[in-house]
């Protein structure tokens, strides 16, 4: 065999062990990200979770609890990287959980039109806040949730169901099929939002992506009938603007439901300030602000009022 023909062999091998080695590499690290990790039984299903504790948590102070959840096709650990709730959190003193969603690739049911209830997942992470509620000192007036993607629509459907839990949600791209008609909260949930104009997934504008054959709703028109919802003033008040990215304030809510929407001009399917995720598959990710940061600014002015 020609010597230029046994290199061109030991490729496929070189490239399979480097993706093995990575895998490998993966794997540890998650184990490692993984060691507060934990299950619970709920609606016949055994569902899975991330959690972060903060090093300066102290039981005898009620701490406030951030959830965040995955998108389609993802799962916790990537969506604790990607949003990088864990330095805030170590910061501020809260707890932050990652919920797992179910099947393969990993997704959340959000739409009574599709396969499986929404109440399925919405009753696990009602679960999930009984048991962290049951082993850490939570502040009920302070729980938040938030998510990218297939996450973003189930963070809404959980402020439909949960609305005497959930303080506040929020929604970075947010996949938002679960019918407004059909959310009919015991109160209206304040709400803080972001979506890219170049967003490949879920489109800014609506309509199927190349992606998903789903009637995704007009984003600005969506974030306007939320707001409408929540007895907001049709007329939203400008935020300064910070790079490409614009935003305004629907106020004089019912009970300061306020929503707050911003759009980042070029930007992609991605977490604005967050881990940048493939740019040929999401589209560019914009550091002009920091979602992470400005969702907790939201949420500390957001508590549950009594």
């Amino acid at each position: 065999m020609k010597p230029w023909l046994k290199w061109l062999l030991r490729i496929p091998l070189f490239l399979l062990g480097l993706a093995a080695g990575l895998v490998l590499l993966a794997l540890l690290a998650y184990r490692i990200m993984d060691r507060r990790s934990g299950t619970l039984e709920s609606s016949g299903e055994k569902r899975a979770y991330l959690l972060h504790v903060p090093d300066g948590y102290d039981p005898s102070i009620p701490a406030p609890l951030v959830i965040s959840i995955h998108g389609f096709a993802e799962w916790p650990a990537h969506q604790m990287q990607i949003s990088r709730w864990n330095d805030l959190a170590d910061e501020y003193g809260f707890l932050v959980v990652y919920p797992s969603g179910t099947d393969f690739p990993k997704r959340w049911r959000t739409t009574r039109f599709g396969p499986g209830d929404p109440l399925i997942d919405v009753a696990f992470i009602s679960a999930l806040i009984d048991r962290l509620a049951a082993e850490y000192t939570l502040d009920p007036a302070r729980i938040y949730v938030n998510g990218l993607s297939n996450g973003g629509g189930m963070s809404f459907v959980l402020s439909c169901e949960l609305s005497d839990r959930i303080a506040a949600f929020g929604a970075v791209a947010g996949a938002y099929v679960y019918p407004l008609e059909a959310c009919n909260p015991a109160r209206p949930v304040p709400a803080i939002l972001f979506h890219g104009t170049a967003d490949p997934i879920v489109p800014y504008m609506g309509g199927p992506s190349h992606s998903f054959d789903i009637p995704f709703p007009v984003i600005p028109e969506w974030v306007a009938a939320l707001a409408d919802r929540n007895g907001c003033g049709r007329e939203p008040d400008e935020l300064p603007a910070a790079g490409a990215v614009s935003a305004v304030r629907f106020t004089g809510c019912r009970d300061d439901a306020e929503v707050v929407f911003y759009s980042i001009a070029g930007g992609g399917h991605t977490w604005p300030g967050g881990e940048p995720l493939p740019e040929f598959i999401t589209g560019p990710t914009s550091m002009d602000i920091d979602a992470t940061r400005l969702m907790w600014a939201f949420f500390e002015d957001h508590p549950l009022e009594p």
